[in-house]
């Protein structure tokens, strides 16, 4: 285990935790199908004491996957831990993670616990954890603002109860590298039993240190690393598994440990996420933003011609970025779209693949090539949505220099058609008015982008909105070549995932 780092994706539960995120359970089997072809060792597939809902998608997943860990986290309560193992214990390898906060603030406000009373609860819930499997984690909620000593008491007391994976999470992401690795040092050092548990580390982003206090951690001896695609995740967020991975197989020099990690999916896995949160990636994120591997200034440009080295560490061809020669089109056939959607992870059935198909051919219609991006939107919206209250029948939009925008909706509301026209500053705010009036929606229109998929005037046009309705907030995003279109889209999508959300209440837990 010491040259070995064991990559735990928390993104099915953590980062579902950010405003909006929340996935139906299709959309949570795609992704952990991605995960494991990603090549991570443990999956946190949710919370499954949280909701009806997390529980079927643990469960789903847990009997799906074939080869990687699937965690369902717990309170230190035997209710939760009973409620993950009925989730998880289908899977091939379960793993139950339960936690319990141990810094005095939490101890004090929000267990109203004493010391004693912690350490009890967390040897308990662990034994009890034991007694269901093997693979148990014990996480110290708020570890890195907790005394030192405490923390070594509490993990010894884990490990003695059947813990072997015990994780320190800089919870609210209050840690400095320096500090932080210091703090793995004096645990490993100073938990007599800690040579029969893998110590893991589980940091936030609120500081913009999250990736750098991972790393400097596995420096100091951790051997798991607890991580988001795209380090979405509560508030600022979690480490990015992206950054982690490569920051290892770069400069494998410095730190030399491997993962078990397929870096060509970084970025295929990266879209997928956020296609289905509807977050967006900055466009100057680390490895996976549009213009991580971007060169605009000319003596850049001169360089990388000559050498891509003398201004890229890392090769795009490494995390994903290659192109597929073979074109799309309006000609091409089911073969060769079968082919392309395997190629991207998607195996679908002959009944999906003809919807995808019809949908293609559309799309192709429209624009000279389609490219991978317009076929994970077509399968994202076509295939991997469940059935939705609201949906976009039709769309007529009248604007211009001399004209008052005006725009007439139809939409599908509960199996009924629905009929509205209106008018609004423009094209755009006519449309939303129609679907507001239509939807007797009360949200408030937070947010709302506009970027393109590809390059050229033909590309898909992609929109994401950000609503909030009585303290729920939700994502929505729509594609298409006319981003009117699209932009109605992201608002009925939006509606849709308020409606989930509605009826998916989420609970917050910690780590």
């Amino acid at each position: 285990m010491n040259d070995r780092l064991i990559i735990f994706d928390t993104t099915l539960r953590d980062g579902e935790q950010s405003p909006g995120a929340s996935m139906n359970t299709a959309e949570k089997l795609r992704l952990a199908t991605q995960l494991e072809k990603l090549g991570v060792d443990v999956i946190e597939a949710g919370f499954p004491a949280a909701s009806e809902g997390d529980f079927d998608a643990v469960s789903r997943i847990a009997a799906k996957l074939e080869t990687t860990r699937v965690a369902g986290l717990a309170r230190a309560a035997r209710g939760d831990i009973d409620r993950a193992w009925q989730a998880v214990r289908h899977a091939r390898r379960p793993r139950i993670h339960t936690f319990i906060a141990t810094s005095d603030i939490h101890m004090q406000y929000k267990l109203n616990m004493s010391r004693d009373e912690v350490v009890s609860a967390a040897a308990d819930a662990v034994a009890y954890a034991h007694s269901l499997t093997d693979d148990v984690e014990f996480s110290a909620e708020d570890g890195s603002r907790s005394d030192r000593d405490f923390l070594c008491q509490v993990f010894e007391a884990a490990i003695a109860a059947g813990a072997t994976t015990v994780n320190l999470p800089d919870t609210v992401g209050y840690a400095v590298p320096d500090e932080f690795a210091d703090l793995v040092r004096y645990v490993m050092a100073h938990t007599p039993n800690m040579g029969k548990a893998v110590l893991s580390v589980h940091c936030h982003n609120d500081l913009g240190l999250a990736t750098a206090n991972t790393l400097a951690a596995i420096a100091a001896g951790a051997r798991q690393a607890e991580v988001t695609i795209n380090g979405i995740g509560e508030r600022a967020g979690n480490t990015s598994l992206e950054e982690v991975v490569m920051a290892l197989h770069t400069r494998h020099n410095w730190l030399p440990l491997d993962c078990g990690i397929r870096t060509v999916e970084i970025h295929p896995t990266s879209r997928l996420v956020s296609m289905l949160t509807g977050i967006v990636i900055q466009p100057n994120k680390a490895i996976v933003g549009a213009n991580a591997f971007a060169h605009e200034a000319g003596i850049h440009q001169d360089g990388v011609l000559k050498n891509p080295m003398t201004y890229e560490i890392m090769r795009p061809e490494t995390v994903g970025l290659n192109r597929n020669a073979l074109v799309l089109g309006k000609h091409s056939g089911r073969h060769a779209l079968r082919d392309r959607l395997k190629s991207l992870g998607y195996d679908l059935s002959d009944e999906e693949l003809n919807l995808v198909f019809n949908r293609f051919k559309e799309l192709a219609d429209k624009k000279k090539n389609v490219v991978d991006e317009d076929l994970e939107v077509i399968v994202t919206e076509g295939i991997l949505r469940t059935a939705e209250i609201f949906s976009l029948e039709y769309l007529h939009v009248t604007a211009g220099t001399t004209v008052m925008p005006m725009a007439s909706v139809k939409l599908n509301v509960n199996g009924r058609e629905r009929r509205e026209a209106a008018y609004g500053n423009g094209p755009i705010d006519a449309v939303y008015n129609c679907i507001a009036s239509l939807t007797e929606t009360d949200s408030e229109l937070l947010r709302f982008t506009i970027s393109a998929l590809t390059g050229g005037t033909d590309a898909q046009g992609e929109v994401t909105v950000r609503l909030r309705e009585n303290g729920l907030v939700a994502l929505g995003k729509g594609a298409d070549p006319d981003i009117i279109t699209a932009a109605a889209k992201a608002y009925v999508n939006g509606l849709n995932r308020l409606e989930y959300l509605k009826t998916h209440p989420a609970t917050t837990s910690g780590v």
